[in-house]
């Protein structure tokens, strides 16, 4: 009985679909829901196709400060004035750096970091042990020293499993720590 149920469902959904296809005027057949209804559509619909620039969902790329380098693996922070640098205390976290950026010689953003913004990474984290598995949140002191103390850190994420003593791997995603700053 569901099943017939479900058949004349879709019948329904693909001959309504099918009007909407062939009719020559869409936006006229459309119900518009008003703002007052706490919902609102838009009819600034594409008349054309429109080539997008899609991006990878977990990379990003920031313009780097003068006259540093980042090195891979480095985890990367933002200066206040929207360059990316090695990770200083008390930076929002951008992520991890995928390669070397150097900008030794450069003026700020000449050169730029490519950074992994979120996934798994397995760190060594002064203080964990076995017993983090209530996922504690993990911060950075430096873009290479990585701790479970807070204060005057960067928060980068939180543990995801223990592996040894000293060492976990980590669940990182730049934009949640940026909301949790922001908080």
């Amino acid at each position: 009985m569901k099943t017939v149920f479900f058949a004349v469902g879709l019948a329904v959904l693909a001959v309504a679909c099918a009007t909407l296809i062939y009719t020559p005027d869409v936006a006229t057949h459309l119900a518009v829901i008003s703002p007052a209804d706490g919902i609102g559509f838009a009819m600034a619909t594409l008349a054309a196709n429109k080539q997008r620039d899609y991006q990878l969902g977990d990379k990003e790329e920031y313009p780097v400060v003068a006259a540093d380098i980042i090195y891979q693996g480095a985890a990367v922070g933002e200066n206040g004035s929207g360059y990316a640098r090695p990770l200083v205390a008390a930076d929002p976290f951008l992520g991890f750096a995928e390669a070397i950026a150097d900008n030794s010689v450069g003026a700020a953003g000449a050169v730029t970091v490519n950074v992994k913004k979120s996934g798994n990474i397995v760190l060594p984290i002064s203080g964990i042990a076995v017993t983090a598995n209530d996922r504690p949140a993990v911060y950075a002191s430096d873009d290479d020293t990585f701790t479970l103390t807070a204060t005057g850190n960067s928060l980068i994420g939180y543990v995801s499993r223990w592996v040894s003593t000293g060492v976990a791997v980590v669940e990182f995603d730049a934009a949640l720590c940026k909301a949790a700053l922001q908080a």
